[in-house]
């Protein structure tokens, strides 16, 4: 599968909560922004909404919090597929401070029919791209 995709974020005070530690789903947007990143990587100009007029929707996440981040703090944010099956895609997921992991998680998303929200196949030329 393919190699493990990362992107740099800073936290800013709309991401903190009153006590200047970043919201708990903040950490969700993070890890979204990776995965789209890491679909663009691989061809996806618009990653929310696929070519062959499909989408990509969360199934399930699973987060665990290690500690928390706070205002200004420059993040490392990782993408890395760790199951691939026909209809989606699971991905192990860190937010790393200093190369200290702070937050892991797994997210599944699968492919669905844009119209009908039915699963459908991934794209070939994406499935293609992360199994490379």
């Amino acid at each position: 599968m393919a190699n493990e995709f990362s992107i740099n974020l800073r936290v800013y005070i709309e991401d903190t909560d009153v006590g200047g530690v970043v919201y708990h789903v903040n950490y969700l947007k993070y890890m979204e922004r990776a995965r789209t990143e890491y679909l663009r990587a691989l061809g996806s100009a618009k990653a929310a909404v696929l070519a062959n007029g499909s989408l990509f929707v969360v199934v399930s996440a699973n987060i665990n919090y290690k500690r928390p981040v706070c205002l200004d703090d420059e993040l490392v944010v990782t993408a890395k597929v760790i199951q691939q099956a026909r209809t989606y895609l699971v991905f192990e997921q860190t937010v790393l401070l200093d190369g200290v992991n702070i937050c892991e998680g797994q997210v599944k998303i699968a492919c669905v029919n844009a119209d009908s929200f039915r699963p459908t196949v991934i794209p070939s030329d994406i499935a293609a791209a992360i199994k490379n």
